[in-house]
Formats: structure tokens, C-alpha cells, sequence
């Protein structure tokens, strides 16, 4: 389950729920004090935080855009901020984020 918007500050309520699982933030937001808010809340929450740097790719992968005949992505909406509430089923991918965060705690990474 996720939750985005182009606007995070209607994500940042969902954080601080205590709900979320995992945060992703881009960096190239207009508002500049956003980044700062969410890091501290994910801080505070002990929400694992992945920083990307762009809005459009954010909201290209969270389906903020339409899907042409060819499969690429069109009107792409920007995305300041996703958090993800269930990661649904195992899956190597979700493996993948574990063992990075696992290594980013143990300072192995």
C-alpha cells in the first residue's frame, strides 16, 4: 500500500501514525524546508528514509502519469514524497531493502 502526493505535507501526517514502513524523498523539491521536515519526522518515527533525486522519476514510479501505447510514461506529475504502509508479498526485491537498511544500521554499508 502507498500513499503519494505532489504536495508532502499530506504525507507527513501519515508518518507520524507510526504506520509507515518506508519513506522515499526527492530531493529536487521547490519547497525547501520539505526534505528537512521529512527527514526529521522519518527520524523521530524510525521510519527508513530513501532519498532520490528527482520528482518526475518519484512520480513516474509511484503511477502519477499516464502510460502510452508504447508503455512509456507521459504527463508525468511530480512526487515529493511516497511512504509505503505494506510491502505486500516476500519478494527479493523487498529482500534487497531490507539488507541495505540491515547494512546502513550496522554501518557495513
Amino acid at each position: 500500500e502507498l500513499c503519494r502526493e505532489e504536495h508532502p505535507q499530506a504525507v507527513v501526517s501519515t508518518q507520524s501514525t507510526g504506520e509507515a514502513l518506508l519513506c522515499v524523498l526527492a530531493e529536487s523539491t521547490d519547497e525547501k524546508n520539505i526534505p528537512k521536515l521529512v527527514e526529521a519526522l522519518c527520524k523521530e518515527h524510525n521510519i527508513n528514509l530513501i532519498k532520490i533525486d528527482d520528482a518526475k522519476k518519484l512520480g513516474e514510479w509511484t503511477g502519477l502519469c499516464k502510460i502510452d501505447k508504447e508503455g512509456l510514461a507521459r504527463k508525468v506529475v511530480r512526487c515529493s514524497c511516497a511512504v509505503i504502509h505494506d510491502f505486500g508479498a516476500e519478494s527479493s526485491a523487498l529482500n534487497v531493502i531490507n539488507d541495505h537498511f540491515k547494512k546502513t544500521v550496522t554501518g557495513d554499508a
